[in-house]
C-alpha cells in the first residue's frame, strides 16, 4: 500500500480545493497516484452536487460591483441553504467574484453566465465545485448589469439587500438614495413603472374593503381609486418622503440639489422563494414510528 503524506494531501488540496479528508482518501484509493486521485475527486465532489441540486436555496447573499469611475455595475443574488454557508470566504469570493464578471463582460442571462469564463474553469464548473467542497447547493439566481452615462453609487445591507441606482448629482445624493432604496423598497422609479398586476392586486384588496362599508357602488369605487392612488404614491420612488426628510419627497429632494435618478435596482435575498419549514418533533415521531 502507498503511503500517503501530509505533503501530498497539501498538494491536492491546493490543486482541487477539496476537503482534506476528501483529498487523502482519494489518495488512498488511487494508491499514491495524484493524477488519479484528481479524476476520483471529480467525480466525487460532481456526485455531491448532484445530491444537492434538489434542496430549496432561500438563503444567499447579493453582490455589488461597481467600477473604478462609477460607470459600470452589476447586482447579482446567489443563493445557498443555510445563513451559516453565506459567511463562508469561498462563497463570499464566489459571489463577488461573479458581480464583477457581470458588470465587465456582455452575458444576457444566467445560462450565459453559468457558461461564462472565470479563471481557469467555467462558472458552473466552479459552482459544481464549490458545491462540493461545501456541501449545500448554491444557485446563481439573478443579476442586472449598469452600464451609464451618469454615475452608479450602491449599499448593501448585511449581504441580505443590495441596491444600485443610477442617478446625476453629487456624490452624497447617491449614496443617500442607495439607502433610501433600501429602507423603503420601491417598486418602480415613477408610477407609471407599478405593475398592472400589483395596481390590479391592490385594487382587489380595496374593493372587498370598500364594499363592507355599506355605501353605493359608486361611492365604493371612489375610494377603490383612492386607495390605489395613495398605494401608488408610496411605492414609487419620486413621490416617496425622503427617509432624512420626511418633509419632501425624492423628487423634490432632486430638485432642490439639482440631480436627478434614471433607474435602479433592489434585490433581496430569498425574496419570493418559499423557504422550507421543519417540525423537528414531527421527523423524531416519524422516524421513531419507521423504527417500530
Amino acid at each position: 500500500m502507498a503511503v500517503i503524506t501530509a505533503a501530498m494531501v497539501k498538494e491536492l488540496r491546493e490543486k482541487t480545493d477539496a476537503p482534506m479528508m476528501e483529498c487523502k482518501k482519494a489518495l488512498t484509493e488511487a494508491e499514491g497516484d495524484m493524477t488519479r486521485a484528481e479524476e476520483i475527486l471529480r467525480v466525487k465532489l460532481g456526485s455531491k452536487a448532484s445530491k444537492a441540486a434538489g434542496r430549496v436555496t432561500a438563503e444567499g447573499l447579493i453582490g455589488l460591483y461597481i467600477s473604478p469611475d462609477a460607470k459600470q455595475g452589476a447586482v447579482i443574488e446567489i443563493n445557498c441553504e443555510t445563513d451559516f454557508v453565506a459567511k463562508n470566504d469561498d462563497f463570499v469570493g464566489f459571489v463577488n467574484n461573479l458581480a464583477k464578471l457581470v458588470a465587465t463582460t456582455d452575458v444576457a442571462d444566467v445560462a450565459a453566465l453559468s457558461a461564462a469564463q472565470m479563471g481557469d474553469a467555467t462558472v458552473e464548473v466552479t459552482r459544481l465545485a464549490l458545491v462540493g467542497k461545501i456541501g449545500e447547493n448554491i444557485a446563481i439566481r439573478r443579476f442586472q448589469r449598469f452600464n451609464t452615462a451618469n454615475k452608479l453609487s450602491s449599499y448593501v445591507h448585511s449581504g441580505k439587500i443590495g441596491v444600485i441606482v443610477d442617478y446625476s448629482g453629487a456624490d452624497e445624493i447617491g449614496k443617500d438614495l442607495a439607502m433610501h432604496i433600501a429602507a423603503t423598497k420601491p417598486r418602480a422609479l415613477d408610477e407609471s413603472g407599478v405593475s398592472e398586476a400589483d395596481k390590479e392586486a391592490e385594487r382587489s384588496v380595496a374593493r372587498l374593503k370598500a364594499a363592507e362599508s355599506g355605501k353605493s357602488p359608486e361611492i365604493v369605487e371612489k375610494m377603490v381609486e383612492g386607495t390605489v392612488v395613495k398605494f401608488l404614491k408610496e411605492v414609487a420612488l419620486l413621490s416617496q418622503p425622503f427617509v432624512k426628510n420626511d418633509k419632501q419627497t425624492i423628487a423634490q429632494m432632486l430638485k432642490e440639489k439639482s440631480a436627478a435618478v434614471s433607474g435602479f435596482a433592489l434585490f433581496v435575498v430569498g425574496e419570493g422563494i418559499e423557504k422550507k419549514t421543519s417540525d423537528f418533533a414531527a421527523e423524531v415521531a416519524a422516524a421513531a414510528a419507521g423504527q417500530a
